[in-house]
């Protein structure tokens, strides 16, 4: 029956200190997402991984800022590095900079995520291409707590084109973004530096969001939604 494993992988072993700080998580309430943006908080996420496959690579850094009543909150931050029982590769290294010791040195994973859950709380996240940061943190959370995320968010790479739909084919990256909005990055591909930058450009872009009558978390998802509706195929 061992090839069951493989549909039924085995529930991560909590130490109780850890279930306990894990139910208070999930008990915590839902913010709701029709407040104004200028009285919520956010939270503006990055990850570092050992490669683009969202299946089988690692989870090694996650970055995160708080966007508070419309303002970037820099007491209100967040980064850990994961402990890797096998650093990743040289090339892989040479892109985040997190080096083999750091990442054999890491916290734990589940205390690593659990710091993550508490610091994020219920509130909802943003990102650029969401589909791969979910991804990394969704797959972690089901290995390491056993948790299965269904979060709220929102991806600037579909809200930004539809604030600029005439350059919308040409500026596609976060660093065309950037570019366009003068943004700097004190540190590209570290993730809270890249979570930094993407809420920098989440902010400038506020007057826009306004202008479009997106005055709440709501509103921006379904300014997001259309867009990849509307840049689908047909």
């Amino acid at each position: 029956m061992s090839w069951l494993a493989g549909y039924f992988p085995k529930k991560p072993e909590l130490t109780p200190q850890q279930a306990e700080r894990l139910a208070a998580w999930q008990a915590r309430p839902t913010p709701r997402q029709d407040h104004p943006i200028n009285a919520s908080r956010y939270v503006v996420v990055d990850v570092e991984s050992s490669g683009l496959d969202t299946a089988r690579d690692h989870l090694i850094a996650i970055g995160a800022v708080a966007v508070t009543h419309g303002r970037i909150q820099l007491n209100d931050s967040h980064e850990i590095v994961l402990q890797q029982t096998q650093a990743s590769d040289k090339d892989n290294i040479l892109i985040h900079g997190i080096g083999g010791t750091v990442q054999r040195e890491g916290t734990p994973p589940a205390e690593a995520l659990l710091n993550f859950l508490e610091f994020l709380g219920k509130d909802p996240l943003i990102a650029f291409h969401v589909a791969f940061d979910q991804a990394m943190i969704k797959r972690a959370l089901k290995t390491f707590l056993g948790l299965t995320f269904e979060h709220a968010w929102v991806d600037l790479a579909y809200v930004a084109p539809a604030l600029h739909p005439r350059i919308a084919r040409s500026t596609r990256a976060l660093d065309d973004w950037m570019g366009l909005y003068q943004i700097s990055n004190y540190a590209r591909h570290n993730a809270l530096a890249d979570a930094l930058a993407t809420a920098e450009l989440y902010l400038v872009m506020r007057p826009l969001l306004a202008a479009h009558g997106a005055e709440s978390f709501r509103d921006v998802k379904t300014l997001e939604q259309n867009w990849y509706r509307q840049s689908q195929p047909v």
